[in-house]
């Protein structure tokens, strides 16, 4: 973006996208991208997290009528730190999910044909003109979805523009947690990610944001996913994916706390009776649109107390549940499971994981999860007992997920996130036995795979928490599994002191810049403003301002719609209402289009590989399996206590400290003495990895100098050698063979120089291999011939029969 100078133009910021504009008392602003990072990859499309912004005002400074109050309006909404947990991606719609992505998507192109050149007229579709599918290299580039704006967090600054500019332009942006790990399955990658998405409706703060408003929106509403992909094969078509989806949010009631009087638990009140549930109502006919049935709800709040707290939600939820429950089709009532789990928590005998692993596997059994693949063969030749009993939907290309968890506590913080967890944890077994990963869908604590699925998921409860809260989770996975050291004991009081200091003093101005940066309060001139008002209850009850409120029916609660065609989801459901959500990309052969191979490798620009993101991702073999020699390289097998110690870097501080020693040990200059490299080499840090490309565990900078310290570092690099291998390759060692590896050319290359190499000859058989490898990753496979079938015949009968 130039700006105009006296001599002529120059540069004053380079962006890599619009976030959007915004105005409140003179002109307009425009919000830039500035810095980003990738944090994930699905199907090779990149998910970038904001690492900076920067506001340019666009009117000319010569023309500017400046307001007192333009200073204050800026301050409050550069307080949304945008810096802090917004992602974005230019070809991965992140408000849906993977399932609505790769159905909805990829319909016949048949049937949006005519769909679109019949309803369809965008002024900003640059290829209208084109039709579906023309002559002389124009064709369908892709199609693309109207993004679910519930949690678009941009919408608001995008309105403007959105009808103006060409829709490549608009860049939406989520709030939440995105996270990528990789896991190595016998040197398979599998990138498992977790992505959450935080509703930009009835957004705000714990303590000033509680139930729902008028339109059936929540509080602290996350829709959580995991996706699983096996990434031999980065490609939509081609490869292999699936996901879960699960969501938490405040109880469905008019109902709020008082923190006026300062107290750590401040009372529960209901703030309006609702005897039909109306509110309850609006909230689960927005869930049975979007996941369809059953809506499952698991309610941790408190049910036995000494004084009436937490029971008063559990009570009026249950009398709205049960008084929705009787007007829908009885295969498609809301499911409700109550259970205390503090009380579980504070038991000597009662196993809280127990018993949460007990109500996970009910739970994924109903709703099942997607899949992009049909059931392997290996399914069908041993069928398993639990896979049978999976629910969800069986179509031709794989399964969907139906229905959908909906978990609560009264924060949807410690309590829920556990929970979310170990349903994600059993969703996860599933996921991997229906990729062919596993022979059994069932995964056990102290494997190198739960462990990194529990790091994600803390890290997905930390960040949530800090968003809603003021602070990272009290109670942990371990806490309830009661593994948990002594010192994270005084860890959870300060947690508590922090977001009990945070609801205190910070809240308030934090949910002003919520409620500005959403545009839930637009600044006018002549009105109050925004640090006026003493409530801002009547910007989120949009009811309240209006003289005849409209009332649904008190019976027939649903969308008539939605009923239709459950279980499935109506947001996916082939229809006309669908179709015109969704947008033909068109391109023509002279037009630059997406290529997903430089997108992913960027071959055009000049990296490192330790700057690479596949390598810089957190891997189940380098931070999570131990080091020791003739250990079980599975993800699956369980780790004894004295194999997992402090051979695994389990938490992200010890990571982060590592990677800076490493760093530091890089860029140091060599040890001065043999003294220092012999004590150096007998520290034997139990939080060492070895690196790619480092000799040993142990081994550190050494300078080499006369054939004396030659030989001290030779033992020093050798003898780790003989611990792992069981040789040593110093024994034997004469000077004949060391002759011999002297006069050994540096390349195997007739001609080989810095201008020309001369390519190695390729069989044909070779070239075949390698073609058909290519082929298979594009879904083409070649037919087997009788040598094969009678090979993998003879491989069952040997092992199964």
């Amino acid at each position: 973006m130039g700006q105009k100078g006296s001599s002529g133009l120059f540069r004053a910021v380079s962006a890599f996208g619009v976030v959007g504009f915004v105005r409140f008392l003179e002109g307009y602003y425009i919000v830039l991208i500035t810095k980003r990072r990738k944090m994930a990859d699905i199907g090779g499309h990149a998910i970038y997290k904001v690492e900076d912004t920067n506001m340019i005002y666009i009117p000319n400074d010569s023309v500017r009528i400046t307001h007192p109050d333009e200073a204050r309006y800026l301050r409050i909404f550069q307080n949304v730190d945008l810096s802090s947990n917004f992602y974005f991606s230019y070809s991965y719609d992140l408000s849906h999910s993977l399932q609505y992505n790769l159905t909805v998507l990829r319909m016949p192109l048949e049937m949006l044909k005519s769909e679109t050149t019949q309803t369809r007229q965008e002024s900003f579709d640059i290829f209208e003109d084109e039709g579906l599918i023309t002559q002389g290299g124009s064709g369908v580039f892709g199609i693309c979805s109207e993004p679910y704006m519930k949690y678009v967090w941009n919408g608001e600054l995008l309105d403007i523009i959105k009808n103006t500019v060409h829709r490549d332009w608009l860049l939406y942006i989520i709030h939440g947690f995105c996270g990528q790990s990789k896991l190595l399955i016998y040197g398979r990658p599998v990138y498992v990610t977790l992505i959450a998405r935080r509703s930009s409706k009835f957004a705000g703060t714990r303590f000033l944001k509680r139930g729902a408003n008028c339109e059936g929106d929540v509080a602290n509403e996350v829709e959580t996913e995991q996706i699983l992909c096996d990434a031999s094969v980065m490609s939509f078509t081609a490869g292999s994916y699936s996901s879960y989806v699960q969501v938490r949010g405040s109880v469905p009631l008019y109902w709020s706390q008082d923190i006026s009087t300062m107290m750590p638990k401040p009372p529960i009140t209901l703030d309006q009776a609702d005897p039909f549930a109306h509110v309850a109502a609006l909230h689960f006919d927005q869930m049975l649109q979007r996941f369809g049935s059953p809506i499952i709800i698991l309610n941790l709040v408190k049910e036995r107390e000494k004084r009436k707290h937490e029971r008063i939600l559990s009570e009026e939820l249950v009398a709205a549940v049960t008084y929705l429950n009787q007007f829908l089709p009885p295969e498609h009532t809301i499911i409700y499971i109550p259970w205390d789990m503090a009380k579980y928590t504070k038991s000597k005998l009662c196993n809280v994981l127990d018993r949460l692993n007990v109500i996970a596997e009910s739970v994924v059994k109903k709703t099942g999860f997607f899949v992009n693949r049909p059931d392997s063969y290996c399914s069908i030749l041993r069928p398993d007992e639990k896979w049978n009993e999976l629910g969800g939907c069986v179509i031709p290309t794989g399964r969907l997920q139906t229905g959908v968890l909906r978990t609560n506590c009264v924060d949807c913080l410690d309590r829920t996130n556990t929970a979310q967890f170990m349903v994600g944890k059993c969703a996860l077994a599933y996921q991997l036995y229906s990729l062919g990963l596993i022979d059994k869908p069932n995964l056990q604590f102290d494997t190198d795979a739960v462990r990194l699925f529990e790091e994600l998921y803390e890290d997905h409860g930390d960040t949530l928490s800090l968003q809603y809260g003021g602070s990272q989770l009290v109670h942990r996975v371990k806490t309830y599994r009661k593994i948990a050291p002594w010192t994270q004991h005084s860890k959870d009081i300060m947690q508590t002191l922090s977001r009990y200091y945070s609801n205190a003093f910070s809240d308030a101005d934090r949910q002003d810049s919520i409620n500005l940066f959403l545009g839930v309060f637009h600044p006018t001139e002549g009105k109050p403003h925004l640090w006026e008002l003493p409530t801002d209850f009547y910007l989120h009850h949009k009811n309240t301002m209006r003289l005849l409120p409209t009332r649904r029916s008190y019976t027939y609660w649903w969308t008539p719609e939605v009923i239709k065609h459950l279980p499935l989801p109506y947001d996916e459901v082939i229809c006309a209402a669908n179709l015109k959500k969704l947008i033909v990309k068109k391109f023509h052969k002279y037009e630059e289009e997406i290529d997903i191979h430089n997108e992913f490798f960027r071959p055009y620009e000049l990296s490192s590989f330790d700057d690479t993101f596949c390598l810089a991702m957190t891997s189940s073999a380098r931070d999570f399996m131990p080091k020791t020699v003739g250990i079980d390289p599975s993800p699956f097998t369980v780790r004894k206590p004295d194999e997992t110690g402090k051979s695994v870097l389990g938490n992200k501080s010890n990571r982060e400290e590592a990677v800076l020693q490493r760093k530091t040990a890089a860029s140091a200059p060599p040890p001065p003495s043999e003294e220092a490299v012999s004590s150096s080499s007998e520290d034997d840090s139990g939080t060492d990895r070895e690196e790619e490309g480092s000799v040993s565990q142990r081994s550190t900078p050494v300078k080499m100098t006369d054939t004396g310290d030659s030989t001290k570092v030779t033992e020093n690099v050798v003898q780790p050698m003989k611990e792992v291998y069981g040789i040593n390759l110093s024994d034997g060692l004469s000077e004949e063979d060391l002759s011999i590896y002297s006069r050994t050319p540096i390349s195997a290359f007739s001609q080989d120089n810095i201008y020309e190499v001369q390519p190695p000859r390729v069989d044909r058989k070779s070239t075949e291999i390698f073609q058909a490898h290519i082929q298979a990753s594009q879904g083409i496979m070649q037919p087997l011939g009788k040598e094969d079938t009678s090979m993998y015949r003879e491989y069952i009968r040997n092992r199964y029969l």
